[in-house]
């Protein structure tokens, strides 16, 4: 499949809350429009919202930004929403995905990324190992409230 990365727009909205509605079977409108308020619109110099664009058609999205200094750590790429609709996967759209974003990140002046995954979600975890991520000096932990 051809397609080409680019920034997102506001048309392409729908599109990318579809994508994530059909693989997390959770409609979010609301949080997709907050999204692309942070992310999306004018080009941002450490936000950016891609999509993967097949002839009209958005075929998947990252959205990524450099955080700076959280946990005693460097200013650094963070990964926090890659998706490639189903039907287009192994298509390598989510390599393609990833390497725009991370040019970003190098733009940027940063030379790492980072993600979290869900340690269940075996598709996502062999993705971002295939793309030689490994584990972080990071543990996240948690608590019930």
């Amino acid at each position: 499949m051809k397609a080409r990365v680019r920034n997102v727009r506001a048309g392409d909205l729908a599109q990318v809350a579809a994508i994530d509605a059909e693989i997390t079977r959770l409609p979010k409108p609301g949080y997709w429009a907050q999204i692309y308020r942070r992310y999306g619109g004018a080009r941002r110099q450490q936000r950016f919202f891609l999509v993967a664009d097949a002839a009209g058609r958005v075929e998947g999205f990252v959205i990524g930004e450099v955080r700076d200094w959280e946990f005693g750590s460097p200013p650094c790429g963070w990964v926090f929403a890659i998706n490639v609709r189903p039907g287009a996967r192994l298509a390598g759209l989510g390599t393609k995905l990833l390497d725009a974003v991370c040019a970003g990140f190098r733009r940027a002046g940063v030379n790492s990324v980072r993600t979290q995954v869900s340690r269940d979600n075996n598709l996502v975890l062999s993705f971002f190992r295939s793309q030689g991520m490994m584990a972080a000096p990071i543990i996240t932990l948690e608590k019930s409230l």
